[in-house]
């Protein structure tokens, strides 16, 4: 067991999720934000000045991977780079420890990895190592889905059994970084970076509390994917200019649409159903989550957008788009829901305060990279079916070495 009382944290990365994981940190006592490193060091500056104003820690600002693992200050680490540097980094950190720094555990952000092969790999190059992992999925810290799970399982299902279907949704109009629009560099495309967030909230709530997170065996998986918005001529030109070029839908789209349906086993037998969709051709008040769990005589839902608050604004109110009221809102005006903390309905100070807890007592998080290797197996057999229209059984050996074709840019909507 570590005996330290705080968590020392070296972020790699300082993008748009460091700074959710940031505002989180507020609500977690026992650890400080003591590093981050980025490719950009005005992000990485700007970043610290972030945390410092939020009062959750006087990070160092280092040059490299390696010498924020050498920095004394640093326990753990958290990985937020784009999904094409995981590898590296990893690389990078076990080469420091190989040479002397010291560490805890490491944490690092959905996807694991852009395909299996990738995946597999991270989970041998940290257990190379003794350190702790985590997989950080935020949306299982989620209060509203982590009560709802707790009540139904506590309530409902001694009294009628356990729940056969799960359906999540993930939905809103198109992500804030040119490189997530990428199929090469984040392995795909709406599918690849949101599915695993949805299929994962399913799993979770089908699974015991008492049960194993491996608990269920997926049987087989359907998906499709789909490009509905975003490669029409006139979003795609729009997609290229509001990006400097770095984005060109009509040479290399990505799927703004995907769906899976996964059939599972319980340990008693029991089939079960995981019904992911994700879409970034969502027009409304902002980032929609939505998660559904039925039962023989029950059911229970999350939708984030049904808010206790709302703000009526009217078309005499002008100014900048709302996203300082909920994630990707798309207006200005109307009557505008208001997600209030959302740093805690998102899951990240659950997911953050169990982190730093599991690390600080020297045990595996609830979620690791095995659960991380777990969902880009699902993700990738989700690929495979869109792309030759067929039900992916698993185990499935060709996903070993698969690459979707959206991550090849030969794929065609």
């Amino acid at each position: 067991m570590n005996d330290k009382k705080r968590l020392g944290i070296g972020f790699v990365g300082s993008g748009f999720v460091t700074g959710f994981h940031l505002q989180s940190l507020v609500a977690v006592r026992d650890a400080d934000v003591t590093a981050i490193t980025s490719p950009t060091r005005q992000h990485a500056e700007a970043a610290a000045a972030a945390a410092v104003d939020l009062g959750v820690g006087t990070p160092a600002v280092h040059s490299s991977v390696r010498t924020l693992v050498a920095d004394p200050n640093v326990d753990a680490v958290w990985i937020c780079s784009p999904n094409d540097t995981r590898i590296a980094v990893v690389e990078e950190i076990i080469a420091a420890i190989t040479s002397g720094a010291e560490l805890t555990g490491l944490a690092c952000e959905k996807p694991l990895a852009r395909n299996v092969a990738e995946a597999k790999r991270m989970v041998e190059l940290v257990e190379q190592t003794p350190l702790l992992h985590g997989y950080l999925e935020n949306q299982l810290f989620s209060p509203a889905l982590m009560r709802g799970k707790e009540v139904v399982w506590r309530r409902a299902v001694p009294a009628s059994g356990r729940p056969y279907l799960a359906r999540a949704a993930e939905e809103h109009s198109g992500p804030h970084m040119p490189w997530f629009w990428s199929g090469v560099r984040q392995g795909g495309g709406v599918l690849n970076d949101m599915l695993c967030h949805s299929y994962e909230a399913g799993r979770f709530l089908l699974t015991a509390p008492d049960e194993d997170r491996d608990a269920l065996t997926v049987v087989d998986v359907s998906a499709q994917i789909a490009s509905l918005k975003w490669s029409r001529k006139e979003y795609a030109e729009r997609l290229r200019e509001e990006t400097g070029g770095a984005v060109d839908y009509a040479r290399a789209p990505s799927e703004d649409f995907a769906r899976s349906s996964v059939n599972l086993r319980a340990p008693g037998g029991e089939r079960l159903i995981v019904e992911a969709t994700t879409s970034w051709a969502f027009v409304g008040p902002g980032l929609r989550l939505r998660m559904e769990l039925l039962g023989p005589e029950y059911s229970m839902q999350v939708d984030t957008l049904t808010s206790e608050l709302q703000v009526f604004l009217s078309r005499r109110v002008t100014g900048t788009e709302g996203e300082d009221l909920v994630e990707k809102q798309n207006a200005e005006q109307g009557l505008m829901p208001i997600v209030a903390d959302e740093a805690a309905s998102y899951g990240y100070v659950g997911e953050n305060r169990h982190m730093v807890r599991a690390f600080l007592e020297g045990r595996q998080p609830d979620e690791t990279w095995h659960d991380g290797l777990a969902v880009t197996t699902v993700l990738m057999a989700s690929y495979l079916s869109a792309e030759q229209g067929r039900v992916v059984q698993l185990p499935e050996p060709a996903l070993d070495t698969f690459i979707p074709a959206v991550a090849r840019e030969a794929w065609q909507p």
